[in-house]
């Protein structure tokens, strides 16, 4: 078996995958399988430097595999990989542009366990390169890159884009099997305390469970304009759209432990791990999925790794986020601050009807506009039994010429439960309707005197 590791953000140094290649090497006769040193190869990628992308990094990947031993620019031969942090959307944003949904079957990458992976990007980006680089649980003595790190906020363009396409992947009918193992637990001798996402409750200290995750959902909802829910001030319903919804992708083997932590030597999910740990969880679980060979074997391992998670967190809370993408018809992204998002609970449907606890965080992502929450789900049980849990959107201007009616989202009882899932991220795609006076634009007649229409006032009848 060939194995290839891909590192984190803004890592310098090999020394970041600690001895876990060894334990795994050491590890893996006893279960039978052929997985010497001299197979195992360390990826080493540039994410320092500011004028570096995501997608860079890919296309780099992709011509560093072609330079293996074995490879070739026709062939690569088949591997598994282990990836951290950052590293597991680096290897699916190369899966994603050299073979996508459509060329699956040709995929080489057979086995993908991602160690805290940042799918769904992590809370500490928003922090900025110069207070990032102060924290040492994502690096040590080096600026980050900035291009990248865009990459990494909550509610960014290319988590939304590559979440998107992933939607469509069949990856068991490729023979393609992807993993996510993931902590939810805190170093508290290692973090330093500077920012309060450190010690978040549902994360590993960098990334959360609910960010690691690939099992999350897509929902696209479109504004009514014949469904009104209130006169004052006149409220229109959001409906899921046709052509599907909720969606969500293949389901994907989770596996949350409470004993490691995002890195550091003491509890690191990763940099822990000494050569000789061969019993470890996290080694032992490694050396399981990569010998997956089968969608039942894959759906047997889900299932396996799923009871252990409930183990791990049938004591704690669970959380869930939310990244919510608003837009009219007419293809206008609503920026930062022209639009309002208010959660609804109750028979009425009111904002001050949620309880208490449930609310953990809120990011706005400056460069999108996408607003991300982070909720406790355990607190919400009883809205999500009901099914009594709304959304309501306003968004700016509310009057005018052109303008937005307030719209809002009242699922049913089944589609809350399907929305509102415990580590999970939700996509929430909004459409609204942006009405039109028609008095934007008028023809008349010739007259004798000019017609100054400065001060024509809206007539209150819109656009179709």
């Amino acid at each position: 078996m060939q194995l290839i590791f891909v590192h984190g953000w803004s890592v310098t140094n090999t020394y970041t995958y600690g001895n876990l290649p060894r334990a795994l090497s050491h590890a893996a006769a006893g279960v039978g399988l052929s997985l010497d040193i001299q197979h195992i190869y360390l990826g080493r990628y540039i994410s320092f430097n500011d004028n570096v992308t995501m997608d860079d990094i890919a296309r780099a990947m992709d011509r560093a595999l072609r330079d293996l031993p074995g490879n070739s620019d026709a062939h690569i031969a088949p591997f598994s990989c282990i990836t951290h942090s950052t590293g597991g959307p680096v290897v699916r944003s190369w899966v994603d542009r050299f073979y996508g949904a459509r060329q699956l079957d040709a995929l080489p990458l057979k086995h993908l366990v991602m160690l805290a992976p940042a799918n769904h990007g992590s809370t500490l980006a928003v922090l900025g390169k110069a207070r990032v680089g102060r924290i040492k649980a994502w690096f040590s003595g080096i600026e980050p890159g900035q291009r990248v790190l865009d990459w990494l906020g909550l509610g960014s363009e290319g988590q939304w884009e590559l979440n998107h396409t992933w939607l469509d992947y069949d990856m068991t009918a490729a023979s393609f099997y992807p993993f996510v193992l993931t902590g939810q637990g805190i170093d508290h001798k290692f973090y330093d305390f500077i920012n309060s996402y450190l010690v978040e409750k549902g994360s590993d200290g960098v990334i959360r469970v609910a960010g690691a995750n690939l099992n999350y959902s897509w929902v696209s909802l479109v504004q009514s304009l014949d469904d009104e829910i209130r006169k004052q001030p006149r409220t229109l319903r959001l409906k899921l759209a046709r052509d599907g919804g909720i969606k969500h992708p293949q389901p994907v083997a989770l596996r949350v432990y409470n004993q490691y932590s995002h890195t550091g030597k003491t509890m690191g999910i990763m940099q822990s791990i000494g050569p000789n740990d061969t019993g470890a969880p996290v080694v032992q679980d490694i050396l399981k999925c990569v010998q997956v060979d089968s969608r039942q074997a894959y759906e047997n391992q889900l299932e396996h790794l799923q009871n252990d998670t409930r183990k791990a967190q049938k004591d704690g809370d669970q959380y869930c986020m939310l990244v919510f993408n608003v837009h009219d018809d007419q293809g206008e992204h609503i920026a930062q601050g022209d639009y309002d998002l208010l959660f609804l609970a109750g028979s009425q449907y009111q904002p001050g009807k949620l309880p208490k606890g449930f609310f953990m965080d809120r990011q706005m992502n400056q460069s999108t506009g996408r607003l991300v929450y982070y909720l406790n789900v355990d607190k919400m049980q009883d809205i999500i039994k009901t099914g009594q849990f709304g959304l309501r959107v306003v968004a700016r201007p509310v009057t005018g010429f052109a303008y937005y009616a307030a719209a809002e989202f009242r699922p049913s009882k089944d589609e809350v439960q399907k929305i509102l899932m415990p580590n999970q991220t939700i996509y929430v795609d909004i459409m609204l309707h942006r009405f039109v006076d028609k008095n934007v634009f008028r023809f008349g007649p010739v007259t004798d005197t000019p017609i100054n229409f400065k001060n024509i006032k809206p007539s209150g009848e819109t656009l179709v």
